[in-house]
This record gives structure tokens, C-alpha cells and sequence, in this order.
């Protein structure tokens, strides 16, 4: 599976972005999709993820009210709406697949098989 990530930028504070996350596979509304990022110096950190068949959907914390995922099984893409940012927000976004991600596995980078190369995201104050 190959996992195409676009839409990164700079945004001012209070913005918004959309990244997209294209996936080569014919079976993507079987796999579990999952957006993380990772900050300059910091570990890659979970941000949000949708279940196969567009299902339920989790968040961080730190995002939660701000960012929305959603997935278009028949364009095999899945979307991330990412409203009021923060400076914070600042990191490369990578989105993930995983097939059969238990739920407590979601929030985890073990949860996800497939990697795509990572979209730069920067938020300025």
C-alpha cells in the first residue's frame, strides 16, 4: 500500500488547512486511516483517525474541536480539516493505514502497517 500525502503549507495562527492522503491499494475501505505528526525535536504523535467504512473517529486531546478526518472510500482518500491553528500546530503530518488496528492500538504507531512520506505543516504567530 502506498500512502501519498498533500495540502501542507504555511498558515497564519487561527487559519486553516486541509491535508489529503491518497491510497493506491483497491481494498483502502477495509484499512483503518489515521493521520500523526511530528514536531521539530519531539516524538511522532497521533492526531486523528477513522475507521474502515467511514465509521467512528478519534482524536488527541490537543486537536479535538479544531480538526476533522474524513475518508472517501471510492476515491480511496482520506481528509484532514484542520481549523483554528495553532503555532503548536507546526509539524510534518503523515497519514497511516492499518489493517485490523484493535481499537486500543489506534492512538499507537503500532496500530498502522503502511506509511506515507509526510506533508510539512507550519503555523506562524
Amino acid at each position: 500500500v502506498q500512502l501519498q500525502a498533500s495540502g501542507g503549507g504555511l498558515v497564519q495562527t487561527g487559519g486553516s488547512l486541509r491535508l489529503s492522503c491518497a491510497a493506491s491499494t483497491p481494498t483502502f475501505r477495509s484499512y483503518t486511516m489515521a493521520w500523526f505528526r511530528q514536531a521539530p525535536g519531539k516524538e511522532r504523535e497521533f492526531v486523528a483517525a477513522i475507521r474502515r467504512y467511514g465509521g467512528a473517529t478519534y482524536f488527541a486531546n490537543s486537536v479535538k474541536g479544531r480538526f476533522t478526518i474524513s475518508r472517501d472510500n471510492a476515491e480511496k482518500t482520506v481528509s484532514l480539516q484542520m481549523n483554528s491553528l495553532k503555532p503548536e500546530d507546526t509539524a510534518v503530518y503523515y497519514c497511516a493505514a492499518g489493517s485490523g488496528t484493535i481499537t486500543s492500538a489506534i492512538p499507537s504507531e503500532d496500530g498502522y502497517n503502511y506509511w506515507g512520506q509526510g506533508t510539512r505543516v507550519t503555523v506562524s504567530s
